[in-house]
């Protein structure tokens, strides 16, 4: 996991770091006296999550990113954003999409406290396409205030959850789910060229794409893994499978691998000898960050909490 803090008062010293931190960035202040610029980060190698305090007015100009950029404005306001085809004010609770990886961007910071998340275009297609197509989003702001909420909530979920904790966020799977769960949340929130098109495989998928699905899913439940990879697997699109999970087993493809780790994660706890490992460690190694919420899914399972399965309950 990756972390770096600034805090500054030189403007100078501040547009280089942000120009270190994202990309080439000129910045001017309108504000007489105080210029302090804060900034914290966690990430990992395909997503990282900034909290920016800017106790002044600034103005930014920011090459392109080559990361799909998200901003989440708490407090002030970011005016006159602009990039190709885009200019727009954004205020306290806003989501928006603050540039495409490919564009540059300019506008005014006013007094603001935001975060700022980024991540690998290349995590859109991973979820949504067959991963060779390129996934743009073709909207800036959020479909409906109930999906810029749920995108709100899985930002912060993933900054307060899975990256405030190195030995969380290096579990690999725990990293792979996590970043997923953002594009997902990213695909559900904004526009874009993968789920507003029509899918011409959405088609019943003969039983042989579940059997191979499904095989695919066994072999590789501990390593991180994509419904497009459980489609290339199965030789059909994203949205055929999709579809032939729902119909065939009033399932998903993800909730599918989620039961398959748990099984694992069970069957590692019924052979664990007292004082060897912990529920947490098991957990994480299968993929849940949570013990909580492992605890819970697990009940619902096995009808007991894995602690006592641990201590041969």
């Amino acid at each position: 996991m990756d972390t770096l803090t600034f805090d500054s008062h030189d403007l100078d010293v501040t547009e280089d770091f942000l120009s270190r931190a994202y990309a080439r960035t000129r910045i001017a202040s309108g504000t007489p006296g105080s210029t302090r610029a804060r900034i914290h980060r966690t990430g990992i190698p395909t997503v990282s999550v900034d909290e920016l305090a800017l106790d002044f007015e600034m103005a930014y100009s920011v090459s392109p990113l080559g990361r799909v950029c998200l901003c989440v404005v708490h407090e002030g306001t970011v005016r006159d954003h602009g990039y190709q085809g885009v200019e727009d004010t954004f205020g306290p609770g806003d989501v928006v999409l603050f540039a495409p990886p490919d564009l540059p961007c300019a506008g005014r910071v006013c007094n603001a406290r935001c975060n700022i998340t980024m991540l690998e275009p290349a995590l859109l297609a991973q979820v949504a396409g067959d991963g060779s197509r390129p996934v743009r989003l073709t909207g800036h702001r959020p479909r409906s205030a109930a999906a810029a909420r749920h995108l709100s909530r899985t930002i912060a979920h993933l900054r307060d959850e899975v990256l405030c904790d190195p030995e969380i966020a290096d579990q690999p799977l725990i990293a792979a789910t996590a970043a997923q769960h953002l594009a997902a949340s990213v695909l559900n929130a904004f526009p874009n060229t993968a789920l507003d098109k029509p899918d011409a495989h959405g088609a019943d998928a003969h039983p042989a794409v579940l059997r191979r699905a499904l095989a695919y899913i066994d072999d590789h439940a501990d390593q991180p893994v994509t419904v497009a990879d459980i489609a290339a697997a199965a030789h059909v699109t994203v949205r055929a499978l999709q579809y032939a999970f729902r119909r065939h087993l009033d399932t998903t493809p993800l909730a599918q691998l989620r039961r398959v780790r748990l099984a694992h994660a069970h069957h590692e706890l019924v052979a664990a000898g007292p004082g060897e490992v912990t529920v947490t460690e098991i957990a994480a190694r299968w993929g849940f960050h949570h013990p909580g919420r492992f605890a819970s899914l697990y009940r619902d399972t096995y009808r007991r909490a894995p602690h006592e399965t641990l201590a041969g309950g």
